[in-house]
């Protein structure tokens, strides 16, 4: 079987290496083995080739915190799944063509979705959903403001808030991007910039933004944390920037407010393993019925993960680069 390793922590197009590997074997008691279909390259598992990510394995490591699989054996004693069904791996290792995990590892996910999006269910819509879920109370008429708003977490934020009546402010980089925000629900679309509190402020109408979500960091958090209302909170989840957050002594010593971190690891760490399961067998039908879903921009086989990789780094790209390790999906 083929499976994608990285031989040393750098530039990923020029460390990561498709290989040939033996079968994963047969399941043993408790354990399930599933061919994997298709895995998205998200800007984490960038972070993981380069050596920057939290985690940093012993080299060679195979990358991958998500993707799509159909069960093809399972051990004895498994009952919560069976072949043929499709399933996600909550561990990580998943940029193969085959895998073999604990049972309680693999969460089925219901029957008739869309395999591409299915593959994308793992990491940003739970992220999405926890954002909004775990760090302020939120109720109806509530405005949040993010900026990365055109991501995959960032749309599916904006929809998961406007089905529960919260209003948005959206930070962009790119202006062309505005209306397909809109027409997902964005309330409103700001290019990012100096001024943004003032025409925040403008936006809501002087309203009270009590969540700001960053995943830029460093002065673009700064610039999310001054939009934030007294004592509200800025949670901050990713660095595009490369840089620490930021926020200005104004917002944190004046006003209050306060910034905190959200790691999707930690957010279902403090749920239990039904719980966990309850919100993805929930999001898994919010994608069948059409109600997330993330663009793609383009699909690769396994073994040109190399140029795989060069796309999902380039820029205007509209939508997620998604890697297929055992061909077109049936």
């Amino acid at each position: 079987m083929k499976r994608i390793d990285i031989t040393a922590y750098g530039v990923p197009e020029e460390v990561a290496h498709c290989v040939d590997m033996p079968d994963v074997g047969e399941p043993r008691p408790g354990e399930v083995v599933f061919d994997m279909l298709a895995f998205p390259i998200n800007p984490a598992d960038i972070s993981f080739c380069r050596g920057s990510y939290r985690l940093r394995p012993p080299l060679p490591a195979t990358p991958g915190a998500e993707g799509v699989g159909r069960v093809t054996a399972v051990g004895a004693g498994v009952v919560n799944v069976k072949p043929g069904d499709l399933v996600i791996n909550m561990q990580r290792e998943n940029w193969a063509q085959r895998r073999r995990v604990k049972a309680e590892d693999a969460v089925p996910i219901p029957p008739g979705l869309d395999l591409v999006q299915a593959a994308m269910l793992r990491i940003n819509p739970p992220t999405a959903l926890l954002l909004l879920d775990d760090h302020v109370a939120l109720k109806p008429g509530d405005w949040v403001i993010q900026n990365v708003s055109n991501s995959a977490v960032g749309r599916h934020v904006i929809v998961l808030a406007k089905a529960r009546g919260l209003r948005t402010i959206n930070v962009v980089r790119r202006d062309d991007v505005a209306g397909e925000l809109r027409d997902l629900g964005a309330d409103v679309v700001l290019k990012d910039g100096p001024d943004l509190a003032e025409r925040a402020r403008a936006a809501t109408g002087g309203a009270p933004i009590k969540l700001g979500i960053d995943a830029v960091s460093g002065e673009a958090c700064k610039r999310i944390g001054d939009c934030v209302a007294e004592g509200g909170v800025v949670v901050s989840y990713g660095s595009m920037s490369g840089q620490d957050p930021v926020m200005s002594r104004t917002a944190v010593n004046m006003r209050g407010v306060n910034l905190t971190g959200f790691n999707l690891g930690r957010g279902l760490a403090k749920r239990t393993r039904e719980q966990v399961r309850a919100i993805y067998a929930d999001l898994a039908l919010k994608i069948r019925g059409g109600v997330l879903k993330a663009p793609i921009d383009a699909f690769y086989p396994i073994d040109e993960i190399r140029q795989a990789l060069v796309r999902a780094q380039q820029g205007g790209r509209h939508g997620k680069v998604l890697v297929l390790p055992n061909g077109a999906l049936q």
